[in-house]
């Protein structure tokens, strides 16, 4: 069985996440104009992320959804950390 073959994503268009001709998340550097400093499974969305199955270019296997899974809690902690950083820092 391959459940992930069809991703049911239609709904996150209505939220700004970028997704592919096929419906899959696109994440990292496969979003549309983002920037170079963009985490590798952020959406289009800031603060938005996503693994496992849903996002374009996934190897569609549960090891690789676990070791996503893991991965993006770094990420996360990262994002949040430079937002709190940036919120920090006052202009001129």
């Amino acid at each position: 069985m391959f459940i992930g073959a069809e991703p049911n994503t239609g709904w996150l268009r209505t939220c700004g996440v970028s997704l592919d001709d096929k419906g899959f998340v696109l994440t990292g550097p496969d979003v549309a104009d983002a920037p170079p400093q963009t985490l590798p499974l952020q959406t289009s969305v800031q603060g938005v992320f996503a693994t496992g199955d849903v996002h374009s270019g996934s190897t569609k296997r549960v090891a690789s959804a676990v070791g996503e899974g893991a991965a993006v809690v770094a990420q996360i902690h990262r994002f949040l950390t430079e937002a709190r950083t940036a919120s920090q820092v006052s202009p001129g």
